[in-house]
């Protein structure tokens, strides 16, 4: 039982973890995984309201919702409650202050850790789908390795294979699932999409509530036109342009669609009828020849390293063409 609230959709294991954990077993630091869009900074912020409301609770999460805590935290100006995104880089040195400029740094945190709590309870950092340079991770091995008191560092990421393993290993693992079809129905409620709107979002979302938001937009929905077409093109070895979708803003995203693809496909080449993630999709999956496994196998490592080099300065349309070629027929 949670004693206040704790207002989350979905992470159930998560939720079950933290349940059982007090204020003397919390680790000073968790490193949230999972796909995009489950969840994970929500619960991050979460647990960080239930540590810094004050009214006393018999629980470890949960919230008064009343209390000076969450009425700073509702007001956006709780001084122990730190929400960075996106790359941690390691900052100049003469720098001062943590809200000087909109990008956080890595000695900005060394700074801030170094203080106590204003409030004279917990501190609490979220740094959100972070992505550490070698020399942000190593000017904050030392905090990682000697926590200072009463503080709480938690790091979202939704690719695992770029955080650091010096990082990694100093943080409490904790996985988030993707969220049922329902679950994101709710997520999409909550943000003020009529039902049937959302319903149909979240069958295309594959338990992504950021997915299903970004369909709702008509730029993003085109991006997942866009790259079903090409994938369908590419995989019958036809002409795929990947103009619509193969661009540095809408690489990541398009690059899942035609992920989500190919597993579908497989899943059909080997399994028969089997739930698809892609359902809208199914007619045209089962008119796909089967292949292989061993050019199934091929095909996924190839979207794999082409996920990877996305992130680097290669060109959108060269990361298009390594997957086209991994399609094709001829690739068998």
């Amino acid at each position: 039982m949670i004693d206040g609230n704790f207002d989350v959709i979905g992470a159930a294991a998560p939720r079950a973890f933290f349940e059982h954990l007090t204020l003397a077993t919390l680790s000073h630091g968790y490193l949230f995984t999972g796909p995009q869009g489950v969840g994970k900074k929500t619960f991050a912020r979460a647990l960080g309201r239930s540590l810094l409301c004050v009214t006393p609770k018999r629980t470890l999460l949960g919230w008064c919702g009343t209390c000076s805590g969450c009425t700073r935290l509702d007001a956006g100006s709780h001084p122990d409650f730190y929400l960075s995104e996106g790359q941690l880089k390691i900052g100049d040195r003469d720098g001062s202050g943590f809200h000087e400029s909109e990008e956080t740094t890595a000695r900005d945190l060394v700074r801030q850790l170094s203080l106590h709590s204003y409030a004279g309870g917990m501190r609490v950092f979220v740094l959100g789908d972070a992505d550490f340079t070698r020399e942000a991770a190593n000017a904050l091995l030392k905090f990682f390795e000697e926590p200072p008191a009463h503080v709480l560092l938690i790091v979202t990421t939704n690719a695992i294979g770029r955080v650091m393993p010096t990082i990694r290993s100093r943080l409490v693992e904790v996985t988030f699932p993707l969220l049922s079809e329902d679950e994101t129905v709710q997520v999409l409620e909550r943000h003020g999409i009529a039902r049937d709107e959302a319903q149909r979002a979240a069958s295309l979302a594959n338990g992504s509530a950021s997915r299903a938001l970004a369909y709702l937009d008509e730029g993003e929905g085109a991006t997942r036109d866009a790259a079903v077409e090409w994938f369908f093109a590419a995989a019958q070895g036809a002409e795929a342009d990947a103009t619509g979708w193969a661009t540095r803003p809408t690489l990541e995203a398009g690059l899942e669609t035609v992920k989500t693809l190919a597993r579908d496909w497989i899943a059909l080449g080997l399994g028969g009828n089997v739930p698809l993630l892609a359902r809208d999709q199914r007619s045209r999956l089962e008119e796909l020849p089967p292949r292989e496994p061993a050019a199934f196998a091929k095909m996924l490592a190839a979207i794999g390293d082409a996920e990877r080099i996305a992130h680097t300065n290669v060109s959108p349309a060269l990361v298009a063409d390594a997957v086209r070629m991994a399609l094709a027929p001829s690739s068998r």
